[in-house]
């Protein structure tokens, strides 16, 4: 499939996980894709494989977003394609937490959405295009341990919605994605704190319908097709690629 082709997308934590196989997805159906990450070298070996453009971006940082987005397009020529896949977390029970934590998470996970959205736009409205934005199941059923990052991703649910109301005159669709346990390096890391973080892992797992973690492929899969014409009469949704983990 060229699904892409002639098209130009911009993907936030494209160095690795979703992000990357994001990028390998949307580029082997025709997208020209701007990679953007902290991780210069890893966004640079990522857009590499690809034909890409690496930028160093910093979703928490206004300016290095404002520069990054401004130095992806002036490269691309234009966007049509926007994904906000960067994120983090930090496992913590709320009561153990303190504003810095909040301030951190937050600030990756649900205002570095807003910035790189609101830098991008312009781009998008000049000639219409798709924003995927990364939520998660824990944004729609809470997890414990990742209180604030639940709470941003609620957020990134909700603002995907405002979103797609406001851009749909501009012919700007806008769709989140919401995974369960995808095999990232990011779950993993949960894994090694010991056996809370084990017992966490394992019990989510299980409460999946087919008992596995899924593939950052499956999920950049689903990316690809909320960004593409196939759901050109799709805004506004949350799509759950999580093995069924919400619908107990």
């Amino acid at each position: 499939m060229n699904r892409f082709e002639g098209r130009n997308a911009l993907v936030t934590g494209g160095a690795s996980g979703i992000g990357a196989a994001t990028v390998r997805r949307l580029a082997a159906e025709g997208a020209r894709v701007a990679v953007a990450d902290l991780d210069e070298a890893g966004a640079r070996d990522v857009a590499g494989e690809v034909d890409g453009f690496a930028v160093v971006l910093d979703v928490s940082d206004d300016d290095s977003v404002r520069a990054g987005v401004a130095s992806a397009v002036e490269e691309l020529g234009s966007l049509q394609v926007l994904v906000n896949n960067a994120g983090t977390d930090r496992f913590s029970f709320f009561s153990n937490s303190d504003p810095e934590l909040w301030d951190f998470v937050l600030g990756v996970n649900l205002r570095g959405v807003l910035s790189v959205t609101h830098a991008s736009l312009p781009h998008l409205q000049a000639k219409g295009g798709a924003i995927v934005n990364l939520a998660s199941e824990a944004g729609r059923i809470g997890v414990a341990g990742s209180s604030i990052y639940s709470a941003a991703k609620a957020g990134v649910i909700g603002f995907t919605k405002a979103i797609a109301r406001e851009s749909a005159r501009y012919g700007v669709r806008a769709n989140a994605v919401a995974p369960g346990p995808i095999d990232t390096p990011l779950l993993r890391s949960i894994g090694t704190l010991g056996a809370v973080g084990e017992k966490w892992l394992r019990l989510t797992v299980e409460a999946t319908a087919p008992k596995r973690l899924g593939t950052a492929e499956e999920v950049a899969a689903a990316i690809a097709f909320l960004a593409s014409d196939d759901a050109a009469y799709v805004t506004g949704q949350t799509l759950g690629v999580s093995g069924g983990l919400s619908m107990w």
